[in-house]
């Protein structure tokens, strides 16, 4: 890994879902066999194994991105095998329907108090953004997950405060969003030098995104659990994509902000 060119860090951009929260670890499980059973339902001579082996593929290879995406995809795979599919929103529906009801005992728990929100973030996580923001570096929370989810999960694990109005999310316009969109837009509003702005994320999406437009990029190889065993591969995707500096959480966070000689 190459060191970035030093500037004083004026401005964080944040991924949210594996960066910061873990409410809704274990997703995978949930979006895989629901697109599995369509599949199969188009009837093609194919295994259940090859299948998922099939959807764990395109899924894992569009994490990061806008849902949408992985339901575009989707409906390509159906049209391939001869079906009709739905409007990809219509898929998305579904499937934040059965991951809603999948973390919806997370998500009492914390509003009740029966769990604290510290059992659902990424470990330093929010040491990490307190240390940011008592640095004076503005930060800002972009994420595939849609905008009114992002901001409902930030305000329950209670960092709700140090992103402001700084929160961006899918959109049902996709097009209208973009993790780079977000990234472009830092840059112009606060006339930034490249590596004024440090990304940090745990997809290759924001990683490649903040290398391709000049930023620090800080990659966060967590672990996610689910049956499928995706994202095993998660460090190696992250140095491929570019990350200047790679951590399994965010633990270590003020002495990266040392080392770039942050405040």
């Amino acid at each position: 890994m190459e060191e970035p060119r030093r500037a004083p860090i004026r401005c964080a951009l944040f991924d949210l879902d594996g960066t910061l929260s873990l409410l809704r670890d274990g997703w995978q499980d949930q979006m895989v066999p629901l697109m599995a059973d369509l599949l199969e339902d188009c009837g093609r001579d194919e295994s259940r194994e090859e299948i998922e082996a099939l959807v764990t593929g395109f899924v894992d290879e569009l994490t990061g991105k806008q849902t949408i995406y992985q339901m575009i995809r989707l409906c390509e795979e159906i049209k391939r095998r001869g079906g009709s599919p739905l409007e990809p929103l219509e898929y998305k529906e579904l499937y934040n329907d059965r991951l809603a009801a999948a973390i919806s005992e997370r998500l009492s728990a914390i509003e009740k108090g029966a769990l604290p929100p510290g059992d659902f973030l990424v470990p330093g996580s929010l040491a990490f953004l307190e240390e940011l923001a008592g640095r004076g570096v503005i930060c800002y929370l972009a994420s595939g997950t849609d905008e009114d989810l992002v901001r409902r999960d930030a305000a329950l694990l209670g960092f709700e405060h140090l992103f402001e109005d700084r929160v961006f999310g899918a959109l049902r316009q996709y097009e209208n969003f973009s993790k780079r969109m977000v990234i472009e837009r830092i840059i112009s509003d606060h006339g930034l030098d490249g590596t004024e702005l440090i990304v940090i994320g745990d997809g290759y999406v924001e990683i490649q995104d903040g290398r391709e437009t000049g930023a620090v990029a800080f990659g966060v190889h967590t672990r996610e659990k689910n049956r499928y065993h995706m994202n095993s591969g998660k460090r190696e995707r992250l140095l491929k994509a570019g990350a200047h500096f790679l951590a399994p959480g965010l633990d270590e966070g003020a002495a990266l902000l040392d080392h770039l000689e942050v405040g």
